[in-house]
């Protein structure tokens, strides 16, 4: 089922040479040189390394770009399943996603516009994505509610003649400190009583630029600014954009927002599985490097045992991911609703679990920036609240089950 073509094979295999030869060598050294860079949470100083444009560049030259969209032309043209294996080997790194342009918000935000964008918008805003000239951000949760309940949203765009103005603040927008940044996604209510409460809300194209659009802080994660890509808060005061702003068209939003976060997990559940690996071998090489009570550590307590135990759970949610992936292409994204919600649960508990054991064993070195352990457990961490909370996803899962033996929410149970 999981057999990949001779092409898509290719893609993975040059994929994991470019990350081997190019990557893993420099990446350490270089968040070194981003932490030295960007000191602290100010956003208006935040600079990348220049030899982040030289990656690219080789990645690029290498046809390693775009390689998470499914247009021959634009992209590499693989599969969401073909695409996940590559996805899993740019997850063992913090920096390959960003140099093959593959990185979110940025790949979310592109396929959105590919799917759904009018040829005006691609040629403003896509191309310049998908050329690596400037980078997105997807403004949707909200301070001021639960936002595990999309439809809580109290930020506004309402139609003014031929404008939207939009009202709201918004927080952990991803990428808002970048300084490439140059595009916002902003998805809000768009109050009409004609329409049932999941077809009031949109999705509007808005310049970072545009006079109203206020950025207030970048927020940390455990202490962590994650410079110079940030997850800010920001407000919108007033900010009118033309009517043709609109993705879809008004009221699409929800529509919309589905077809962008199924490929988007899929991504984010392989990355997990890839740093998940990262972490298991990091794991394995130091237990076996360092002795205490004549012993290799992995040799001690029932640290073995946690080997097999992290082994069996990532192939176990590799194995997941790979068939909610082949849903998604072979039956479409409605029809895997119940894997996409099992992967984004399974895959960061796994990722967080196997990174805690590998933390454990390298004692406080794991605490440490000498390793990228610290970086995948917040990473981890994050993504159990990032595209809904681990307890929506349960609910989702539940609901699909009993609607399987005939218990829905129109159908009280007798």
């Amino acid at each position: 089922m999981f057999k990949l073509s001779e092409r898509a094979q290719d893609f993975v295999n040059r994929t994991q040479d470019f990350i081997h030869n190019e990557i893993e060598p420099i990446e350490l050294k270089f968040w070194d040189d981003v932490h030295q860079m960007n000191p602290n949470g100010d956003w208006t100083t935040w600079v990348w390394p220049e030899q982040l444009e030289v990656l690219k560049a080789k990645a690029r030259a290498a046809g390693l770009w775009n390689l998470f969209l499914p247009d021959s032309e634009l992209g590499a043209g693989l599969s969401v399943q073909e695409y996940a294996h590559i996805a899993e080997l740019t997850g063992r790194s913090l920096l390959a996603p960003i140099v093959f342009n593959c990185n979110a918000p940025d790949t979310g935000n592109m396929e959105l516009l590919w799917r759904y964008g009018t040829e005006q918008q691609k040629n403003d805003w896509l191309m310049p994505l998908l050329n690596g000239k400037i980078r997105s951000v997807f403004c949707m949760t909200e301070p001021d509610v639960a936002s595990s309940d999309a439809t809580n949203m109290q930020a506004t765009a309402v139609i003014e003649g031929n404008e939207i103005v939009l009202n709201g603040r918004k927080w952990w927008s991803s990428g808002l400190g970048d300084p490439n940044a140059k595009l916002i996604i902003f998805m809000a209510h768009t109050p009409d009583t004609s329409k049932d409460r999941h077809h009031q809300h949109s999705m509007v194209l808005v310049p970072l630029d545009t006079p109203g659009v206020k950025i207030q802080r970048m927020l940390s994660v455990f202490g962590e600014y994650d410079a110079p890509h940030g997850h800010g808060e920001v407000i919108f005061d007033q900010v009118r954009v033309p009517i043709e702003n609109f993705i879809g068209g008004a009221g699409q939003g929800f529509e919309i927002a589905q077809g962008r976060l199924g490929p988007g997990r899929i991504h984010h559940c392989m990355r997990c599985i890839g740093a998940a690996e990262k972490s298991l071998e990091l794991m394995i090489d130091r237990g076996m490097s360092r002795k205490a009570f004549g012993k290799e550590l992995l040799k001690l307590g029932g640290n073995l045992e946690r080997v097999a135990e992290a082994r069996v759970a990532i192939d176990q949610a590799r194995l997941l991911t790979l068939y909610a992936a082949f849903k998604m292409d072979t039956y479409g994204t409605l029809a895997a609703l119940t894997e996409i919600s099992a992967i984004k649960l399974v895959a960061p508990n796994v990722l967080e679990k196997v990174v805690d054991m590998a933390i454990q064993i390298h004692g406080g070195a794991g605490l440490s920036r000498d390793t990228m352990l610290s970086a995948f457990f917040i990473h981890a961490r994050s993504l159990r609240l990032a595209d809904g909370p681990d307890e929506v996803h349960k609910g989702m899962i539940a609901r699909l089950e009993l609607a399987k033996r005939g218990y829905s929410r129109s159908k009280p149970s007798q």
